[in-house]
């Protein structure tokens, strides 16, 4: 399925209101992310999006067939970890299973890697019990680097998180998002 990866729009508080209020993205998301997820909460995710740092965050809509159906962005750390980025994602679950987040992925590491020329690392932590999401990665050429064990705190359970990371020389050397395999 076709999308791109833009800006977000203030007039994309209703696609993501709408989006975004589904239990199943909830729950494998930080709890900064709420449930429901009423239109005053996308506005403010929006207006923080349009207000941050591009030399320090990248935040992008995920727009297919002319809506705003999921987030991406890449945030960059701080002190000894400055050379790092964060990744971020979720997608309308009507979306998923169309390879949209794989190839997402790609493009904003693609991004980050080429905007910001002195990052050397991406990251992502998923719930190691979010299968999907571990499996996005994986396909977008990160690498499991480790379990962390009973690190999450998430709805009254303990569970365990994943460390996946994609280096820039790994990066470089798949001659970049587009050509990467998406089997």
């Amino acid at each position: 399925m076709d999308f791109i990866l833009r800006p977000w729009r203030r007039e994309d508080a209703t696609d993501v209101a709408k989006y975004a209020n589904n239990e199943k993205i909830a729950r494998n998301l930080r709890d900064v992310f709420p449930h429901p997820y009423p239109p005053a909460d996308a506005e403010n995710f929006i207006n923080s999006c349009l207000e941050a740092d591009e030399s320090l965050q990248m935040f992008r809509a995920i727009e297919a067939e002319g809506r705003a159906v999921g987030s991406i962005a890449l945030c960059r750390s701080s002190d000894v970890y400055v050379r790092t980025a964060e990744l971020g994602y979720w997608l309308a679950e009507d979306y998923w299973g169309r390879g949209i987040m794989t190839r997402a992925v790609q493009q904003i590491c693609e991004e980050g890697f080429t905007q910001w020329n002195d990052l050397v690392r991406i990251y992502a932590e998923p719930f190691a019990h979010n299968a999907g999401s571990c499996r996005v990665l994986e396909k977008a050429g990160f690498i499991l680097e480790g379990v962390l064990r009973q690190s999450v705190f998430k709805r009254n359970e303990v569970c365990d998180s994943c460390m996946y990371a994609l280096l820039r020389e790994e990066w470089q050397h798949t001659g970049s998002a587009s050509q990467t395999d998406l089997k």
